[in-house]
């Protein structure tokens, strides 16, 4: 009986153990990245999702900073799935001086949020998927066609240059920024 209570004890105080570093651990995670939501969190062996992407990518720091000013960040970083049209900071360089200036600032927020929602399909589609004249809706609740020419597909007018596949969906890099009609 008394070998009993001591295996009991004894297990008691691993479990409390055990909760108190898994506590002190949870603690020292949300304290490192307060309200980083699913884009914060930390994981260097899993495929990417297709924020991590973007993040990875040199060819896109105008997106990125895009995306956080937007608040979408954490968005595209959970589960999707999602298909994103990734405009390269070339793209957003064919755009009128000043724009995406402009558009970063807090009181264009809504106005830059759109844009990107309409960069954004709520599915996962491989570039080979898209059809001639093909129309299909975006995040931001307006349409987009698909053109194809020769090999190269377009979406509007930006051309496919390049798909990542990425944890959540699709990444595919485009050579302009898709605005919205």
């Amino acid at each position: 009986m008394k070998s009993k209570l001591i295996a009991i004890g004894f297990m008691a105080m691993l479990v409390a153990c055990q909760s108190e570093q898994s506590s002190n651990q949870t603690a020292a995670t949300e304290e490192a990245a307060p309200g980083a939501g699913q884009s914060g969190v930390q994981d260097d062996e899993s495929q990417k999702d297709v924020v991590k992407v973007a993040v990875g990518s040199a060819d896109h720091t105008t997106l990125v900073a895009a995306l956080k000013a937007a608040d979408l960040v954490n968005s595209l970083a959970n589960a999707g799935p999602f298909t994103v049209f990734a405009p390269n900071n070339a793209a957003f360089n064919k755009l009128p001086a000043g724009t995406v200036e402009d558009l970063l600032k807090p009181e264009n927020k809504s106005k830059l949020s759109t844009i990107l929602e309409h960069h954004v399909m709520t599915s996962a589609l491989a570039a080979d998927f898209f059809q001639d004249g093909q129309t299909m809706g975006m995040v931001d609740g307006s349409n987009v066609t698909f053109h194809i020419k020769g090999k190269d597909v377009y979406v509007d007018d930006a051309k496919i240059i390049g798909s990542i596949r990425a944890t959540n969906g699709y990444v595919h890099v485009v050579d302009a920024v898709v605005v919205p009609k």
